[in-house]
């Protein structure tokens, strides 16, 4: 909070996964790139296969106007938009690992000219000297990937690092050795699909069919690494972590569930149209799998990326920019007093640093429709025990009289009529609408504290008072402000749940 906060329309996380995406997406192809490069014009080279020779150094020139270009402006479009979006997390990151980064940064000078020095030398270097720079260029940008590894995996588990503040702690961390095998697989299955995009423009004939299978084969040895380093990297990460994440937090295990689907699409495109039937292989059917690629890329870095809430760096920074360390303070004196730069509206600028990293009024994750037909003192309970809801959301650490600012904030910014007139709904479907708003936060049915079976055989007038006493029922939950129609129809809706039904 001693930064000022950047606002902008677009939610945080999709603004950040547009631009991730897309980098790591070239990064890994610059990486296993190389690898291919080197490898089959060594094998090119011992057969005099001069068609193949040709094939390389135009995928060369692809592979310096993809890596060098989007790449490079990608890297540091990412290195504006952490600061921009978590200037707290990037500032850990600079003072902890300052020296990682200039050793990358040092790996990648060599790198980006060695890539040059290979592209130009096709015709000017002997055929000895231009395949020991294609092997400076993959070793370099291997190494690259090592560094930035272990501070990615850092973020997610840091490991000792929490204890000793030692940089090797922090680097070699649990999950470090399997996503580093594992994106060294993801650099091969790319290195396929790039060269199978590339071969699919060539003319057609023995040599493409043998191009195109040779790629596909490393596009299947790629991708078998990583499904096998996957379950690996699954099981590195902390017991409590993942079991949290699969009772509260649908995202990233529906990510992981979407990954292997396109891993298996990939897989079977693959054997079909690289191994068994080169010649069908069509520039269409190459992007496609490019597409398949790139959402599988994004599946797995949203599961990584939302597996570490309720932190942005694992036990030492919230999502939301507040150091864990500071927590006692917080509760003591309020955010308002840690905010350096304020607006003079302080419920906006509390929503700002407490919420807008992660929720939008009415875009990304929105609030507006999650408090549309509420009421300020319901916002204000939520708002307090937010640590408690779906998702693995923050603790709010500032003060009651805060939490109220907040809610005023969004109340003034919501719909105030009645859910009814609203949603246009009557009878049970308002009363699953109302329980969805008013109680799904933190009770999912058939999910995360699933409190169904409680309501069987329990009558209207049984949960009519339960309704009235709701603020004394347990930690967080809110009092129920809801009008009389709205009341009657969530009755109506629980009786229906403890008879069995909405299963």
């Amino acid at each position: 909070m001693s930064y000022p906060f950047w606002d902008v329309p677009v939610g945080y996380g999709v603004l950040m996964a547009v631009l991730a995406v897309f980098h790591v997406f070239v990064s890994h192809f610059a990486i296993g790139g190389g690898l291919y490069l080197v490898v089959t014009e060594r094998l090119a080279r011992r057969a005099g296969d001069t068609a193949r020779l040709e094939f390389l150094e135009k995928l060369s020139k692809f592979f310096v106007l993809v890596t060098l270009v989007a790449g490079a402006l990608t890297g540091v479009g990412i290195w504006f938009i952490i600061g921009l979006i978590s200037p707290t997390a990037t500032e850990a990151l600079i003072h902890n690992y300052v020296w990682g980064w200039a050793t990358e940064w040092t790996f990648f000078v060599v790198e980006i000219a060695a890539a040059m020095i290979y592209f130009y030398g096709w015709k000017t270097m002997t055929p000895r000297a231009h395949m020991a720079v294609g092997w400076i260029y993959f070793v370099f940008a291997w190494l690259s990937l090592f560094i930035i590894n272990g501070i990615v995996t850092f973020m997610l588990t840091p490991g000792r690092w929490l204890e000793t503040g030692e940089f090797w702690d922090g680097f070699f961390n649990p999950t470090f050795w399997p996503s580093l095998v594992l994106r060294t697989g993801v650099c091969v299955m790319l290195a396929g699909l790039y060269a199978l995009l590339v071969a699919s423009r060539g003319a057609a004939g023995e040599s493409r069919d043998r191009t195109v299978r040779w790629s596909a084969g490393w596009g299947v040895a790629g991708l078998a690494v990583t499904a096998l380093c996957q379950c690996w990297y699954w099981k590195a990460i902390p017991a409590e972590v993942t079991a949290k994440a699969v009772a509260a937090m649908p995202t990233p295990v529906h990510s992981v569930e979407i990954s292997v689907w396109l891993a298996a699409g990939i897989g079977a495109a693959l054997v079909v149209f690289g191994l068994l039937a080169p010649k069908r292989l069509s520039f269409g059917v190459a992007a496609l799998l490019m597409a398949l690629g790139l959402a599988w890329f994004g599946a797995f870095e949203w599961f990584r990326e939302s597996i570490r809430k309720p932190y942005i760096l694992a036990g030492y920074i919230y999502g939301n920019g507040t150091e864990v360390a500071n927590t006692e303070r917080y509760k003591k004196e309020g955010y308002l007093a840690q905010i350096a730069f304020k607006t003079g509206d302080d419920g906006a600028d509390l929503f700002r640093h407490a919420c807008r990293s992660c929720h939008t009024l009415d875009g990304y994750k929105p609030l507006k429709p999650a408090f549309d037909g509420t009421d300020r003192a319901f916002i204000a309970a939520i708002v307090r025990a937010t640590h408690l809801l779906r998702g693995n959301m923050p603790p709010f650490l500032g003060t009651a009289a805060e939490a109220e600012k907040i809610a005023g904030y969004l109340a003034r910014r919501t719909d105030r009529r009645p859910m009814a007139e609203i949603h246009k709904l009557e009878g049970v479907e308002l009363g699953r609408k109302a329980y969805a708003i008013r109680c799904g936060g933190c009770h999912v049915i058939g999910g995360m504290r699933d409190v169904s079976k409680s309501f069987e055989g329990q009558s209207a007038e049984d949960l009519n008072n339960m309704l009235n006493s709701a603020a004394d029922m347990g930690e967080g939950m809110p009092a129920y402000t809801g009008d009389a129609a709205e009341r009657k129809t969530l009755v109506s809706f629980l009786q229906t749940l403890g008879k069995g039904g909405n299963k």
